[in-house]
């Protein structure tokens, strides 16, 4: 525990620490830049198992890591959003398939990860959002659309974790890639503080999964 916590000490003093004002003004892909770096070592994937490329140590680790990262919120929101909401549901609820496609990526944020619940109409109240995912006549996909809202990591994201109802009822998430045709990221927000990290919309034009 203490090596690790040297170890983000390190990092932060030399990879975030000197750049944190031009993260403040989103200096374009910067914060992505220094998240890669501490993939590098191991700080994006410290409780991922082995297999999928992650260091499978302790959550006492993982905290100690967040805590060492904190000393700004835009990069951490970066970071936290990254290996918390953005990696943990794959880890905990993916597919084995899903897992090997995805978690390595993650591990080294070569991928990096968002978390798509909030809506216009929906912040607290989850089981009130409108994405619609509707299966193909054929059976093979879904095809999803909608709008979500105020998405850390929106802007930078290469895969998003979106909620959805089937048939506008049933609710689930899927893995929608960016570069998947129909998913444009929105602008970003406009706000008080935490200025450095990416927030944005994420609109869902008949994307199929």
């Amino acid at each position: 525990h203490r090596a690790i916590g040297r170890t983000t000490e390190d990092f932060w003093n030399k990879e975030v620490a000197p750049y944190v004002e031009a993260i403040q003004h989103q200096e374009p892909g910067l914060a992505i830049s220094v998240l890669r770096k501490s993939g590098q070592l191991g700080l994006t994937a410290v409780i991922l198992p082995e297999k999928f490329g992650g260091m499978e140590m302790d959550l006492t680790s993982a905290m100690i890591v967040a805590e060492g990262v904190s000393k700004d919120g835009s990069y951490s929101g970066w970071h936290g959003a990254h290996t918390g909401i953005g990696t943990l549901p794959l880890l905990l609820f993916g597919t084995e398939e899903q897992k090997r496609r995805y978690l390595p990526k993650l591990a080294t944020a070569e991928m990096v990860a968002a978390y798509c619940l909030s809506e216009p109409q929906a912040g607290s109240d989850a089981l009130a959002i409108r994405t619609r995912a509707d299966l193909s006549p054929d059976g093979t996909h879904y095809v999803l659309n909608g709008q979500k809202m105020w998405i850390t990591n929106g802007g930078g994201a290469d895969l998003y974790t979106i909620f959805a109802k089937v048939g506008g009822e049933k609710f689930t998430a899927f893995l929608v890639e960016r570069g998947y045709p129909g998913v444009n990221p929105g602008a970003e927000e406009k706000k008080m503080g935490i200025k450095g990290s990416s927030t944005t919309a994420i609109y869902l034009d008949n994307v199929k999964v």
